[in-house]
């Protein structure tokens, strides 16, 4: 079976045994159930038909995300999902307690390293490494994951740095429509395909907040041949057509694009793709900090460019002579020096004479160029401006994304590399991009398949090795010391000697004979060789390779462009009287020129260190088919993806193996208080001092103490398994697989899960003890809190009630006293009063009392009784004091009425001249009403013996004053 499915030999023996393998795919797993695996490992048996039927199933079913043990299977949708990546499905993923527990998806990847860098213990940076061929999804997979941090990591305290950070992930999501459409192109096999790599670090703040403060990008190696080279069946960059499809009616006019014009290194135009959006690359611009101006300046560069490719030379009949432009040219050449600012006449200068300097003295040689040599000059041209515009956007937008160095802690980084490819036509690009992807394949072997078993091993596990595909021999071939090709393109480079490929092909063959990974194309009528990678073999043509790998720019171009009189040119070519010194020097002592091949090797070996520093996870994007058609899924091709990626034997050794491995001392620093559960099992009893006692950490030098506490921690799997089952999780009979190593302890990710929940219910049940025990210590404290405050209060009710009981016995008394006093003070009075009324009652007539004038101690007491005459009233009806006859005496002594009969009264008139009442004995003529007021007293009106008289108490008696009549 596994020969077969090896060698695609899918014919008639397959055909008359597809009964035989549905009944042994029925009895292993069932067949039908192998959409709803959502891991790879889990199925039975792990081969390469399993596998693919198992991916098969789930495409077809719209499930696109795989696990693959320690990656992530990503089959390439070729339709849009929106729910798919919707925000509200990113925050489910955030929000939720285990994010493996659900579906399979980029935002577990995601959300995976975004809480591993926010761990408090030990923050760790992570990469994720995004694989796969050309149109696998790569790009789109690292805009998710983007967008995935930007609303994860967007969370902010105050609203003045919530604002700051919306502004910085807004820019880090902005800088992806500006990269993609000045660095990916359409080719045959994507029509968004990266034709440069990057790295994107996503830097986030602080160990607690982790929020989004910036991001940096890194690029390697942009195809600027594309720029003047392109194939029948692809396009140039995006970047291209989107001017040409998109610029308004003045912006055509002053970019000199007409209408429907023909420019030879723009071809097939009128296809329309996604990508040809004009005003998404112009506003992520504006986002970034590329103002309006700057935007015309750089597009009317890249129009001078589509003209500079229309710059067509004819041969000379006088090899003296330099070459003519055509007549179609010219036109082309009066724009592209307007466009550019550069002289006219220059410009074809520097296009079509070469100045060599030779000699001791370095005499200067003009030298009239081929026609071949012309347009290499001209597509030189192309490319390094093309290239130097494309490194100060990259430098642009990192200014513009990039924290302060002090800002940031830690990072995710994101890479995203172009895929292997394998054309009709292979040359140096397509070497330095599948020598990427080797780098980036060994990377993983190197991680996870050999030092994994190679741990097993140290650690003295007992393993059954697993046979995995290691491309090392293939990278000794590409890199390795002392002879490679890189060497061997490198050495070719020195010589400074015409290079010919057929010369080419044969070193390579002779030199690097019986190498594994080396072949030779037999077939073939070009010069060639052949280099079996891990993902399949490819011819790569040896004709241009040296010339690509020297990569000259003609220090007179540089001079070119230094003369500009545009400001983006000046910006892009300054003029420099150092390097122009370096450029001699180096001319002088013929110095060799870095190669491309050389740089491409260099920056690798620093993205690799990059990598191992960094905890990686892995994505592996897969294409269903080579037609971008969605609901197809051909098994050919993604058969071939599956075994070149070596996903087979990581499904093998992740189903089998131990993923997580954690130090002995940091196991039982988290999980010694799982031994709770043991010791509560085999006591029965929760003991207060057992677990003070084992709430400590072990002695860190005792190793017969760890191994001690390590056995008891593992000895509460079983107890721990039983608990899970009794709460009706699925788990198996068995107890979790658990290894302890030399120094570490190995378990897969269901054991650790298990551990967790032990711990996480450990954790539980002490928070819930010291809950109740402050619950209860509030409650008592409350309850102290409340008795005292009762005490305080009833203490100063008390107190108070004291207090008032006192000023109002104190003020009774003084009334008391004051009342006897002036009850006794008008007793006096009114018996002294009558005793005088009585006897001048006797000795005159009361006719005459009236005129008589009193003396002066009778007025006193007279003016006394006029102020206090209801007084005498109240001792008049009061119960106490005089009684019967002496009463009605005290009355006519108050009112001064005579002592004679009623028909003898005479009542006193006042004065004329006198207002008011002067006294209460002489009544006034008129009428006279009286208006009785309540006394503010409490009892004033009450009696205790009843009155005739209708007056009582202190009731106030007014007297309305009016004109007085005389009767």
């Amino acid at each position: 079976l596994l020969a077969e499915v090896n060698g695609h030999s899918l014919g008639t023996d397959a055909q008359s045994r597809e009964p035989l393998r549905g009944d042994l795919q029925n009895f292993l797993g069932g067949e039908t159930l192998l959409h709803q695996l959502d891991d790879l490992t889990k199925v039975n048996p792990v081969t390469l038909e399993t596998v693919l039927r198992c991916l098969q199933a789930r495409y077809m079913t719209d499930t696109f995300y795989t696990n693959a043990g320690c990656a992530l299977v990503a089959l390439n949708p070729f339709k849009p999902v929106p729910q798919l990546y919707s925000p509200e499905l990113m925050r489910e993923y955030h929000a939720a307690p285990q994010p493996q527990k659900l579906k399979p998806h980029i935002f577990t990847v995601g959300e995976q390293t975004y809480r591993n860098v926010k761990s408090l213990i030990e923050p760790v940076n992570q990469s994720i490494v995004v694989s796969g061929e050309s149109g696998a999804g790569k790009t789109w997979t690292s805009r998710c994951l983007m967008k995935f941090y930007a609303v994860v990591a967007s969370s902010s305290t105050s609203w003045e740095s919530h604002q700051v950070a919306e502004r910085i992930e807004q820019r880090i999501l902005n800088s992806n429509p500006v990269m993609e459409a000045f660095g990916n192109a359409c080719t045959l096999r994507n029509n968004n395909s990266s034709r440069f790599g990057k790295f994107i670090q996503l830097q986030l703040n602080g160990p607690r907040a982790q929020q989004m403060t910036g991001a940096a990008v890194q690029t390697y190696l942009l195809e600027k041949t594309r720029v003047a080279c392109q194939t029948s069946s692809e396009r140039n960059f995006h970047i291209f057509y989107q001017i040409c499809k998109g610029a308004s009616a003045d912006e055509r006019l002053q970019w000199h694009l007409p209408e429907g014009a023909a420019f030879s290194w723009l071809p097939n135009p009128e296809w329309t793709l996604e990508e040809d959006c004009f005003e998404v690359t112009r506003e992520a611009m504006l986002h970034l900090g590329i103002d309006t101006p700057t935007q015309n300046n750089i597009f009317k560069v890249l129009a001078g460019l589509l003209h500079l490719g229309n710059m067509q030379f004819a041969d000379s009949e006088d090899e003296a002579q330099p070459c003519q432009l055509m007549d179609c040219a010219k036109w082309s050449v009066k724009t592209l020096a307007s466009l550019l600012q550069l002289p006219r006449d220059t410009l074809l200068e520097t296009l079509r004479i070469r100045t060599i300097k030779a000699g001791r003295q370095q005499q200067v040689f003009r030298k009239p160029c081929s026609r071949a040599e012309c347009d290499t000059r001209r597509d030189c041209l192309a490319k390094l401006v093309y290239a130097r515009l494309f490194d100060w956007l990259v430098s642009v937008i990192n200014s513009s994304i990039c924290a302060d160095p002090n800002a940031w802690t830690t990072f995710i980084g994101l890479l995203d590399v172009y895929g292997f490819e394998s054309f009709p036509n292979n040359s140096l690009e397509q070497l330095c991009i599948n020598y990427a992807n080797e780098k980036l394949q060994q990377h993983f072997v190197a991680h996870f398949l050999r030092a994994q078993q190679e741990e097993y091993a140290v650690e003295g596990l007992e393993w059954s090795f697993v046979n995995y595909q290691d491309n090392q021999s293939c990278l000794d071939l590409i890199e390795g010391s002392p002879i490679s090709i890189c060497s061997l393109l490198n050495e070719e480079c020195r010589l400074n000697r015409p290079s010919s490929a057929a010369q080419l092909q044969t070193r390579i063959e002779s030199v690097l004979a019986g190498r594994p990974c080396l072949g030779q194309n037999k077939l073939s009528r070009e010069p060639s060789f052949i280099v079996v990678h891990y993902a399949g073999p490819v011819c790569y043509h040896t004709a241009g390779l040296v010339e690509k790998n020297k990569d000259p720019v003609p220090p007179e171009l540089t001079r070119l462009l230094q003369q500009s009189q545009d400001p983006l040119l000046k910006v892009l070519f300054p003029t420099n009287p150092k390097e122009n010194s370096q450029e001699e020097s180096s001319g002088q002592s013929r110095a060799p020129v870095l190669t491309v091949v050389s740089k491409f090797k260099a920056s690798l070996e620093q993205l690799l260190q990059v990598l191992q520093s960094t905890t990686p996870h892995y994505i592996r994007c897969i294409k269903p088919n080579s037609h971008g058609q969605a609901q197809t899924f051909i098994r050919e091709e993604v058969l071939s993806q599956l075994e070149a990626c070596g996903l087979v034997e990581t499904i093998h050794i992740s189903a089998a193996g131990f993923p997580i491995r954690v130090s002995h001392q940091n196991f039982v620093d988290r999980y010694e208080l799982l031994r709770r559960l043991r010791l509560r099992a085999s006591s029965g009893l929760h003991s207060p001092s057992h677990a003070k006692g084992h709430s400590k950490g072990p002695p860190p030098a005792k190793e017969a103490t760890l191994q001690s506490l390590l056995q008891d921690i593992l000895h509460t799997l079983p107890i721990l398994t039983r608990a899970a089952a009794t709460l009706g999780e699925p788990v198996e009979a068995r107890p979790a697989p658990v290894r302890c190593g030399r120094t570490k302890v190995f378990m897969s990710d269901s054991t650790l899960e298990l551990l967790e929940c032990g711990r996480a219910q450990v954790l539980e049940q002490c928070a819930r003890c010291i809950q109740d025990g402050w619950r209860r210590y509030l409650h008592h404290k409350q309850e102290r809190q409340r008795r005292a405050a009762v005490l305080i209060q009833a203490a100063t009710r008390s107190w108070l009630t004291r207090k008032h009981i006192q000023r109002l016995h104190t003020a009774a008394t003084i009334i008391k006293r004051t009342w006897q006093k002036w009850r006794i003070r008008m007793a006096s009075l009114a018996s002294e009063e009558l005793d005088g009324a009585e006897e001048q009652h006797l000795s005159q007539d009361p006719r005459s009392l009236s005129s008589t004038p009193l003396p002066l101690v009778q007025n006193r007491l007279l003016g006394a009784i006029i102020r206090l005459w209801p007084l005498g009233l109240v001792l008049a009806n009061s119960a106490m004091g005089v009684r019967g006859f002496q009463r009605k005496l005290v009355v006519r002594a108050c009112l001064q009425l005579p002592s004679g009969g009623p028909s003898s009264y005479a009542v006193q008139t006042a004065q004329h001249d006198q207002a008011g009442i002067t006294s209460i004995r002489a009544l006034p003529q008129g009428t006279i009403k009286f208006h009785c007021r309540k006394s503010p007293l409490r009892h004033a009106d009450i009696c205790p013996q009843p009155s005739p008289c209708s007056v009582t108490g202190f009731n106030q008696i007014l007297l309305e004053r009016h004109r007085l009549i005389q009767v």
